[in-house]
């Protein structure tokens, strides 16, 4: 069987370490763009952001932070604490768009880099588990986990960014929803990418992708690093039994409002 369009499988590192790159140009859209790169204690990850806003999470492991922005240098020191991903909440670093930022692995380090376009015009910082917002959301077999890292209500341009643990059997983003319209306030356009990882490494799990006409409709098979894209559509994940599943989600589009529509087949689900 051919490997689905909106799948995009970790490379080998590259010389900087980059496992994922993902561009507006290479997923045929317009807004997101994300990467993933893993550095060893003492390596450095130096970028500039150019003419997007940067949201790079430390998905495990510590790291020296610091960015440049309008001549001034913010250096926040040493950030990060989790071992993996399924272990609480995460720092991540902001940069505006048209800085330079650095990441100086002080352990081992996986890092997340979410873009989006943006002017500018709002000052570096870093986000710490403390100003990430958790809830819990569904019961029964569709509880998961979220931690807002960067939500709609949130200090950002056009980043939305968002981790969520689904354990192992469970359903997410469930009963099935999209944002692909721009026709607040009933719905909002926003792109996705979703960034999977598997507790054992080995579980695997599902995500279908599908319009209402069905002219897209992936069902994909999820593995460890996968990179999934949301164009458009509804697009529910699942978990297989005893594999607990992370995904970080990144959303960005014309407006920074998040207003879904949930698929009216399955919306009387949330009656139950």
């Amino acid at each position: 069987m051919a490997k689905s369009p909106l799948l995009r499988r970790a490379s080998a590192p590259n010389a900087q370490g980059r496992v994922h790159h993902i561009t507006p140009k290479s997923a045929r859209w317009t807004y997101v763009g994300f990467e993933v790169f893993y550095l060893k204690k003492g390596e450095k990850l130096a970028k500039s952001s150019g003419n997007n806003e940067i949201c790079a999470v430390l998905l495990s492991g510590k790291a020296i932070a610091s960015v440049l922005h309008k001549g001034k240098n913010h250096s926040f020191g040493e950030i990060g604490e989790r071992k993996s991903e399924f272990e609480g909440s995460p720092w991540s670093l902001y940069a505006p768009s048209h800085a330079n930022w650095t990441l100086e692995a002080t352990t081992d380090v996986e890092i997340a880099v979410c873009a989006a376009p943006a002017t500018g015009k709002l000052p570096p910082r870093v986000i710490s588990p403390g100003e990430c917002g958790q809830e819990t959301r569904g019961k029964g077999s569709n509880t998961r986990y979220v931690r807002n890292i960067l939500p709609d209500t949130d200090v950002a341009e056009s980043l939305l960014v968002v981790e969520v643990i689904t354990p192992g059997g469970n359903w997410s983003s469930y009963p099935p929803h999209k944002h692909d319209q721009d026709n607040l306030p009933h719905e909002s356009l926003l792109e996705e990418t979703y960034y999977h990882r598997f507790n054992p490494s080995q579980g695997y799990g599902v995500q279908r992708v599908y319009t209402e006409d069905r002219s897209l409709d992936e069902t994909i098979l999820i593995q460890d690093r996968d990179v999934v894209l949301v164009p458009k559509g509804y697009h529910p994940v699942g978990a297989a039994h005893g594999y607990d599943l992370f995904y970080l989600n990144v959303m960005a589009g014309p407006k920074k409002v998040w207003k879904f529509h949930n698929d009216p087949d399955h919306e009387w689900l949330m009656a139950k």
